[in-house]
């Protein structure tokens, strides 16, 4: 799957004033015909604040807080008992397009508990993960979420990763917490009780979108590659398919918002002629190449770039794709490999040099790893969205509820997961106006980068001052 504007933040030095959030819906076939598309969700935006301490996870035997022993924990609410708190995972895990396309958050997530647990739990309390796999269907979706709710009454749900959340209404009616999930569609987007990855400034009344149907994106990727590599025209490919000719035309107006020529290419969903797209990518000269395509797709074309001898400065791609499967998925086109880069809202998995990414790689090469040539951004999140749920559930003590956990996500000061990811929030703002300041991370991949292994090497100095005044771009997902 490819790009989307990244996630968008404030940059450390912004005033307070919490920035409304803007997202790129981004859609790429399955196997269900033409309808069947991955609304990928990248491009939102949050103040900056201060960091919460560390404390509520690393350097400590046992969480903050945790109490002696079991028997002064009540049973407090749905899933919660005096020895344990009941989490739900729903993920597309055998989705139409593949079982590695959604599973990163789910393993993230999970090494994230299973050290928590090591270290003694949250409050005398063991987390127990009960996990779903909705097939990629709404009708899965729906049935997950019933099972989990009425059948196993789980407190809360944590990173989730869906094709479709069909069962996003129940899940706000019955005001059932669901934190750090990945906004796929645009449920997160709607529903109250419902906190993306990436935060929120919505109204999320359950009523329509965004506000009053509309959201926004921002061109600071685009404007990233502009100041980084010079790019000023670009190639966008998309298949004959409603949602991602959508898509592709989003791409082209925050590209043409930025003063880029942008050529614009069609290919047949089951046939596509990507040597033709080549062909046409050569003789206009084009720079920088985004895409409306799913992963087989972009594969297919960084072969037939390959296959016909064409450069471009930059392949550009979305935190979906930073993924260390880049050396396999594109092992028969390595020019267009060399070419890739990557933007989002969250530290590069390779970066161990920051302690949260650090105890993510030590979890992750205990609990799983057979994930090591797996490894991606994705992952990451999903752990950063289990430390999100955590560090609300630590804030209550030994009285747990659903209430308090939900008074932490919706305070005005925003989180970033100890450092893993820009500072995100979820207080309510009036629609976008103006411009504003976004920032991102970015990587590019390299083969021989740490040790020739090959993997992503971060071309920022921080995600938190890598930072852009752009437009705020509406439209209508």
């Amino acid at each position: 799957m490819q790009l989307t504007a990244p996630p968008s933040r404030r940059a450390a030095d912004a005033p307070p004033r919490r920035r409304p959030t803007r997202r790129v819906r981004h859609r790429t076939p399955g196997r269900r015909g033409a309808a069947a598309l991955t609304a990928l969700l990248l491009a939102t935006a949050t103040a900056c604040g201060t960091r919460l301490p560390v404390s509520a996870f690393t350097h400590r035997p046992t969480p903050a807080g945790a109490s002696t022993g079991v028997g002064a924990n009540p049973a407090s609410d749905t899933g919660v008992t005096a020895s344990e708190i009941r989490i739900g995972i729903v993920t597309s895990l055998t989705s139409p397009v593949g079982s590695e396309v959604f599973s990163g958050p789910r393993y993230g997530a999970q090494a994230f508990v299973q050290a928590l647990n090591d270290r003694g739990g949250l409050h005398g309390r063991t987390v127990k993960l009960v996990t779903c796999d909705d097939g990629g269907s709404g009708i899965g979706n729906q049935d997950c979420v019933h099972r989990l709710i009425d059948q196993q009454h789980v407190f809360a749900f944590v990173s989730g990763s869906v094709l479709d959340y069909a069962g996003a209404s129940y899940v706000s009616g019955k005001g059932v917490p669901d934190i750090g999930g990945q906004p796929i569609g645009t449920a997160y987007d709607r529903w109250p009780h419902l906190y993306g990855i990436y935060g929120s400034s919505a109204p999320r009344d359950g009523q329509a979108v965004g506000w009053n149907g509309t959201l926004y994106q921002t061109p600071e990727a685009f404007r990233f590659f502009t100041e980084r590599l010079g790019t000023t025209s670009a190639a966008v490919v998309a298949y004959n398919q409603a949602d991602s000719a959508r898509y592709a035309a989003q791409l082209k107006s925050g590209l043409e918002a930025e003063g880029y020529r942008v050529l614009m290419q069609t290919v047949d969903f089951a046939l596509p002629n990507f040597q033709a797209v080549a062909a046409a990518v050569r003789a206009d000269g084009s720079q920088l190449l985004l895409d409306a395509m799913d992963t087989r797709g972009n594969a297919a074309l960084c072969r037939a770039l390959d296959e016909a001898g064409v450069r471009v400065t930059a392949k550009a791609t979305n935190v979906q794709n930073w993924s260390q499967a880049v050396g396999t998925d594109y092992q028969a086109s390595p020019d267009c490999r060399s070419a890739l880069w990557a933007t989002s809202a969250s530290l590069n998995y390779e970066d161990v040099q920051y302690p949260a990414v650090r105890d993510f790689r030590t979890a992750m090469a205990r609990y799983h790893p057979d994930r090591e040539p797996l490894l991606s951004a994705w992952e990451l999140e999903g752990w950063a969205g289990a430390q999100w749920l955590t560090d609300a559930m630590d804030s209550c003590g030994a009285e747990l509820t659903r209430a308090c956990v939900e008074r932490f996500m919706n305070r005005a000061e925003p989180y970033d997961a100890h450092g893993l990811i820009l500072p995100a929030s979820f207080v309510p703002q009036p629609p976008p106006t103006g411009p504003t300041r976004a920032c991102l991370n970015a990587a590019r991949w390299q083969d021989t980068a740490y040790g020739g292994r090959g993997g992503w090497v971060t071309q920022v100095a921080s995600m938190e001052t890598t930072c852009f005044e752009v437009p705020q771009l509406p439209y209508r997902p």
